[in-house]
């Protein structure tokens, strides 16, 4: 008999191999439990999987330092 873990891993491979959890490079299964996936193109990195929160939640994290860098920098050049 499967364990629990051996299930989710072949819900989560089959969720990965359909095309139709893909769209315009973008994976998004909810079925799917791991946030970060590998790319289509394995050789390619990792992705997000958009079906669940803790992936805004990371796209948030890895955008904000870069989007407020230039207000941070702007603000602290005025003051002078």
């Amino acid at each position: 008999m499967a364990s629990r873990a051996e299930d989710q891993a072949a819900i989560n491979q089959t969720g990965w191999n359909s095309p139709s959890n893909w769209r315009w490079g973008v994976y998004r299964s909810r079925r799917d439990t791991r946030v970060w996936v590998s790319k289509q193109r394995k050789w390619a990195g990792w992705t997000l999987n958009f079906a669940h929160r803790a992936a805004w939640a990371w796209l948030a994290a890895l955008l904000l330092p870069a989007l407020l860098s230039p207000i941070v920098y702007l603000v602290a050049t005025v003051n002078r």
